[in-house]
């Protein structure tokens, strides 16, 4: 019995090692991509390339953290547990940081397109409507008594 738990144990380490390399290497994959593609769109100065780049990073680190979690199982010594424990605390703060930078990217995105008419031209105040759309005034007649 003892040497089917063995057995098991070591399939379960090399299982959590292989599936953790894989998600790190997602995360490291989702990265060099998103920072290629924001880069090439800041030299097109592509709109919105922070809200782009900050989304990435965050999926990034989500794919990151989950192979750190997953590591989580197979520890074996408390000073491990610690290690891992402050990568992935330290980890959680930077993904809730990017989430935060990421929402005010967000709002401040609206504003702009909100001083911004549909055309990206700024919106007219309502003084200086076009001609075209006043009232034809030049059939006013009289009114008859």
């Amino acid at each position: 019995m003892d040497a089917f738990i063995t057995i098991i144990d070591k399939v379960l380490v090399y299982i959590v090692e292989i599936s953790t390399t894989v998600l790190e290497l997602f995360g490291i994959c989702i990265l060099v991509y998103n920072a290629v593609r924001c880069f090439y769109g800041w030299l097109k100065h592509k709109s919105g390339i922070r809200l782009e780049l900050a989304e990435g990073i965050a999926l990034a680190l989500e794919f990151k953290m989950g192979g750190e979690v997953l590591r989580t199982v197979v520890v074996r010594e408390w000073s491990e547990l610690s290690i891992l424990g402050a990568i992935i605390v330290l980890r959680g703060a930077l993904t809730f940081l990017i989430h935060w930078e990421i929402k005010n990217e967000e709002k401040s995105m609206e504003k702009k397109e909100l001083k911004r008419g549909k055309n990206g031209r700024r919106k007219r105040r309502p003084l200086q409507a076009d001609l075209a759309d006043l009232p034809d005034l030049t059939d006013l007649t009289e009114p008859e008594e």
